[in-house]
């Protein structure tokens, strides 16, 4: 039976491959009947089997195991690959982890524009210094004390800079978004 594993590896020989599914297909179905399966399941099974040593017989070498051993192996890996498929969960459509995010319309990506570019026109506003505060407290996510640390500042003076930014920024998009923010 090697030569012909081998003939169906080098050649994709269909004569050795019906040899192959003759002799070892009733065989390979009784040993997964012997688990327990279902007619159905272990003629499902085999034939995802024979499905793999045609496509996998390339990988086949005789100095290693004999051709009963690999075929055998591939069908029990085979059986528990489909146990496995059989074990996992359904998945619910309706899981909140599966319902996509919400998409804005039209009008809520035209607010969402309109909104970008009033923040965008109240930071150009700021000082320097109150900008890289709000952009190191806001948009790097970074504590009082690192962002001090890190431009050489006291943390009060931080702190101040950001509220006297915080303030600037409140009263010029309340006035200028008509409160949408």
């Amino acid at each position: 039976m090697s030569a012909h594993l081998v003939a169906v590896a080098q050649r994709q020989d269909r004569e050795a491959f019906a040899a192959l599914f003759r002799h070892f297909a009733p065989r390979l179905k009784s040993y997964l009947r012997r688990f327990g399966d279902s007619d159905a399941r272990a003629e499902e099974v085999l034939q995802e089997s024979f499905a793999a040593i045609w496509t996998k017989a390339g990988r086949f070498d005789p100095s290693r195991a004999s051709a009963s051993t690999w075929i055998y192996t591939i069908a029990r890996n085979q059986r528990i690959d489909a146990f496995r498929r059989e074990r996992r969960p359904q998945f619910d459509p309706n899981d909140p982890a599966f319902v996509p995010a919400h998409v804005p319309d039209g009008e809520g990506t035209v607010t969402s524009r309109e909104r970008f570019q009033h923040v965008s026109e109240a930071m150009a506003e700021l000082s320097e210094e109150q900008r890289e505060v709000v952009r190191l407290s806001f948009f790097e996510d970074e504590p009082h004390e690192a962002i001090a640390r890190r431009l050489g500042l006291p943390v009060g003076t931080v702190k101040s800079r950001i509220r006297l930014a915080y303030g600037h920024l409140r009263t010029r998009l309340a006035s200028k978004s008509g409160g949408l923010l």
